[in-house]
């Protein structure tokens, strides 16, 4: 179970970076052509936002491998579930319910590997 867990990691590091990625270093104008909810938060709001889910594909794996800090990893997936439920509401408030799968499932992974990492397959 604990590669499972390690896989679930390592997928939603890869997804959160890339994300994190393209809102950091993209234009909010840019962003809101693909992603309607960008036009909702201020330039910084979407950097933050960006700023958050990079910190947070570091937190899945780094504190883990290297078991400095291990506590780090759970919490970074814990921080994901939250962004994930903010998510998951703004696109509720904008009537864009075809667009609620991905943060869904996403909830449901970070929230698996939070649960795994705090319990019961702690590091």
């Amino acid at each position: 179970m604990n590669i499972v867990i390690w896989v679930l990691q390592g997928l939603l590091a890869v997804a959160f970076a890339a994300a994190g990625l393209m809102k950091v270093t993209q234009p909010r104008a840019k962003l809101a052509e693909k992603m309607g909810w960008a036009q909702d938060f201020s330039d910084a709001g979407v950097k933050g936002i960006g700023a958050a889910e990079l910190l947070a594909a570091v937190g899945l794996i780094l504190p883990a491998a290297t078991k400095i800090v291990p506590v780090l990893t759970p919490l970074a997936a814990t921080g994901l579930v939250l962004m994930m439920i903010g998510a998951i509401v703004t696109h509720v408030r904008r009537k864009e319910n075809q667009m609620l799968a991905a943060p869904v499932v996403l909830l449901i992974l970070a929230a698996i590997v939070a649960w795994a990492r705090f319990g019961p397959y702690s590091l």
